[in-house]
């Protein structure tokens, strides 16, 4: 009897939330692993995947061209097309705060000829769905279109669907963050959940907010370069200093992100890595807890005058330690040298 073929795992990705498709620009950049590794099943023990992006895949259709690229889509709201992960770019508006028109749509439904509200998509994908993941900070917590005022009612995939929601294999809704998002977290998360899905790992361990745990648990200062700095209550004046930019805005000690860790591309750039502040685009409360952005953050001002007095004793017995050890020791000398 011939061996069962492996089995075949869809990605559905609507980039048709309120966004600017940078989440699916940055997934271009990641390497470990990278979308073409998925894509290509490069990966030991990886299913078989076929991703339907439009970024890179709106001209294959499943008779090939652009004109049935929905097809995809409809087969999967019409359950034959299994197994599927949902992804999600872009936040989701409310479509009942307006007479007429749409925030934003993806195809249109070919029974009436209508746009296909974003929304409408995810409410009937999702229960459909083996996963869904939120990427980017618009679709997991509203990001910049759903802030104060904002005539959309935007919020993220949590707020539409629920935050307690589970897909029909028991997995809540996955929520990498960041304004774009970091390459290799999203690719990351990607191949844990197509190993999950698959039974070779475990269910995908999340903190209260939906990220993963062992991409969000530490904050931004925990993993900054310039995190000696402040210790030492060594603060920058100004920009192009190598020193810490908590005085210029910077919220790296209560963000949590791993980009001064992991980089941005390879290992290298990320926010503070280059002279940039934190902004906090991974949490929640972005932007509008965070502004306005370039001012001190209020805790900055306690938590660096506080630190000022410890940092700068602990900066003097540290140089005077290290000239001592920066000098070897009198006995390897020959006698009348310095």
């Amino acid at each position: 009897m011939p061996p069962a073929e492996d089995p075949l795992i869809h990605v559905l990705w609507i980039n048709a939330g309120l966004s600017c498709d940078g989440d699916s620009v940055a997934l271009t950049a990641a390497t470990q692993p990278s979308i073409e590794e998925i894509a290509l099943g490069a990966l030991p023990g990886l299913p078989r995947v076929a991703v339907h992006w439009p970024l890179i895949d709106f001209e294959c259709g499943p008779r090939g061209g652009a004109d049935d690229f929905l097809a995809w889509f409809l087969r999967a709201e019409q359950g034959e097309l299994e197994p599927f992960v949902l992804v999600v770019e872009g936040s989701i508006p409310d479509e009942t705060l307006h007479e007429e028109g749409y925030w934003s749509g993806f195809g249109n439904d070919p029974g009436t000829g209508q746009p296909r509200t974003t929304s409408d998509w995810l409410d009937r994908l999702a229960p459909k769905a083996t996963a869904v993941v939120a990427v980017g900070t618009c679709a997991t917590y509203g990001g910049i279109h759903a802030m104060a005022g904002n005539p959309t009612g935007a919020m993220g995939v949590p707020d539409h669907l629920g935050w307690d929601w589970r897909s029909k294999a028991g997995i809540p809704i996955v929520c990498v963050p960041g304004c774009p998002i970091q390459p290799d977290n999203l690719s990351e998360t990607l191949t844990y959940l197509l190993y999950q899905v698959t039974g070779q790992a475990p269910m995908i361990p999340l903190d209260d907010v939906l990220r993963p745990t062992w991409l969000f648990s530490q904050t931004v200062h925990e993993g900054c370069d310039r995190a000696g700095y402040y210790e030492q209550a060594d603060f920058a004046d100004g920009y192009g200093s190598p020193k810490c930019i908590v005085k210029l805005g910077c919220w790296g000690p209560v963000v949590r992100c791993n980009v001064p860790k992991r980089g941005w591309i390879n290992g290298v750039g990320g926010c503070p890595n280059v002279g940039g502040i934190c902004i906090g685009c991974t949490m929640p409360g972005f932007p509008d807890k965070f502004q306005p952005f370039m001012d001190s953050p209020p805790g900055g001002h306690l938590s660096t005058r506080v630190v000022g007095p410890y940092g700068k004793a602990v900066k003097l017995l540290r140089g005077i330690t290290a000239r001592t050890l920066d000098r070897e020791p009198k006995w390897r000398r020959k006698a009348g040298t310095r």
